[in-house]
């Protein structure tokens, strides 16, 4: 029997939040645990669009993020996902400076994961809700590439083995 390890999940959230994407979206994934992520993005100016709104790009990249975070506990080390289908809904403008993405894993199997998103102001209001399917893929986009590239040190083991004895 083996359970998530505290500290691998801490250091991968510090680690993927110095990743230049999440630090130019001024995104950062708070929490992770089984089936479940959040993530936080600081709206400025760089997200809106010509209108004065926030760009239909953020939302996505926001609900993208918090769908993958959310199965990436589900896996073996040695495999990694990517997003092959992304559905985003807006459903109110945002209107404040913080909003809070909250992912799910819906169904986790070999080849494929289905995982939601719903993005929320401070407030809790939704404002956008979205679907993703990821496939599954053996020795690629696993943390050991995120390692690599952000030279981080080696992450603490995933898993931490229990042992049932009688």
């Amino acid at each position: 029997m083996s359970e998530l390890n505290s500290d691998h999940l801490k250091s991968v959230i510090d680690i993927i939040n110095k990743g230049p994407f999440f630090r130019h979206m001024s995104m950062r994934v708070t929490e992770l645990g089984v089936g479940y992520s959040k993530v936080a993005v600081e709206i400025g100016e760089e997200h809106m669009n010509p209108f004065g709104t926030l760009h239909g790009g953020v939302y996505a990249s926001v609900i993208d993020t918090a769908a993958y975070w959310s199965a990436y506990c589900d896996l073996p080390e040695e495999q990694g996902l990517v997003t092959i289908d992304l559905k985003v809904d807006f459903l109110a403008p945002v209107l404040d400076q913080m909003i809070i993405a909250t992912g799910k894993r819906l169904k986790a199997g070999k080849t494929l994961y289905l995982a939601e998103a719903q993005i929320s102001n401070q407030s809790g209001k939704v404002l956008a809700h979205g679907t993703s399917k990821l496939m599954v893929i053996h020795n690629k986009q696993t943390m050991k590439e995120v390692v690599d590239y952000v030279s981080a040190e080696k992450l603490p083991s995933k898993f931490i083995r229990k042992y049932c004895g009688t």
